[in-house]
């Protein structure tokens, strides 16, 4: 059976998308400089080859800058700042708004497979991948790692998060600065374990974003993340991640919540865009997809351990959700990332 969740949705969606990451860049910048990344779905198959969808974030470790995204204003950010951008969308960071970013061309791609973390150089106009400026010459330095995880069977974090992630120094959870700088030092030692250090810190650092994003929600959010805050509303979701397998009606979640249930299905719309039921479904489509990567059980243990009575009504709803049967989908996943993107 599926471990319990302890009434944490959060912390079960975090663990079911497979978070993961370990690509750094390394970024010394002086006088007027401006920088374009584009979305991460182009630079996907160079940073995190395989991956589903890519989040990309920086740390300024040093200096100051402004960060834009299209159809927002810019965003200053000072030291000991990190921006998030869950949702991959192309941006621009400079000393100042307003600037022409440096031409870059396709050099991500040429050195995909160099070490980590690959200095970068801004100097005005000038853009100089492979070279790193001296700590004393560099008005601002700016740390740049990327976060992959999963969007299907079903990931309601990411479309319940801004496009743009702001999290202020003072913020910040005092080891998150220093950590990065660690792991970023580590990998350029190349020592041994410093892959999976890599990964952890990425990793870390994006869930204490999504965790501070939580807590600064008004209690009257909508949207995934404010379902979670709504007492019943919340309540009825842990409920069904603590056990996705039990005979869930609408009544009876109603009883635990102590809603009725047409109260409960409003409500539950009104902030998740879902049914209650719906929502079961889906996340019994993310519990299954977990096992199937993760263990040896059959299809028809895993259809029974999420819930459905027989294999065939599982296999039938999780094509549905993924495009693929459950042992064909399975097969794709232990397949190289090359082979999987392809």
């Amino acid at each position: 059976m599926l471990p319990s969740s302890q009434l944490d949705p959060l912390s079960d969606v975090l663990r079911s998308v497979r978070l993961r990451g370990s690509v750094f860049f390394h970024v010394s910048c002086r006088d007027q400089w401006a920088a374009f990344a584009p979305p991460s779905s182009m630079v996907a198959p160079a940073v995190m080859p395989g991956a589903e969808h890519v989040i990309e974030y920086h740390l300024f470790a040093k200096g100051e800058g402004w960060v834009k995204l299209d159809g927002e204003p810019p965003l200053r950010l000072r030291q000991g700042d990190i921006v998030m951008l869950p949702h991959g969308d192309a941006h621009t960071i400079s000393s100042e708004p307003g600037l022409a970013p440096a031409e870059e061309g396709d050099w991500l791609f040429r050195m995909r497979d160099a070490p980590k973390p690959i200095p970068i150089t801004y100097r005005g106009t000038m853009f100089e991948p492979g070279s790193r400026l001296p700590a004393g010459d560099a008005s601002t330095v700016i740390v740049c790692g990327f976060i992959a995880c999963d969007l299907r069977p079903f990931n309601p974090l990411i479309a319940a998060l801004p496009r743009l992630l702001h999290l202020p120094a003072e913020g910040v959870g005092a080891w998150v600065a220093p950590m990065l700088e660690h792991a970023v030092s580590e990998s350029g030692d190349r020592r041994a374990g410093t892959a999976a250090l890599l990964e952890r810190v990425s990793e870390m650092v994006f869930v204490d974003g999504a965790r501070r994003y939580l807590d600064t929600l008004p209690q009257e959010a909508q949207g995934w993340l404010g379902a979670l805050r709504d007492r019943q509303v919340g309540r009825a979701i842990a409920l069904m991640h603590a056990d996705p397998s039990a005979a869930w009606t609408l009544e009876n979640l109603g009883q635990r919540v102590n809603l009725s249930r047409s109260a409960l299905h409003e409500r539950f719309v009104a902030l998740t865009g879902l049914a209650p039921m719906q929502y079961l479904a889906n996340w019994r489509m993310q519990c299954g997809a977990r096992l199937l990567r993760e263990g040896g059980s059959s299809v028809a243990a895993v259809a029974l351990d999420v819930g459905y009575e027989s294999e065939a009504s599982f296999a039938r709803a999780f094509k549905r959700a993924t495009g693929l049967p459950p042992a064909a989908w399975r097969r794709a996943q232990l397949q190289p990332a090359a082979q999987a993107t392809a």
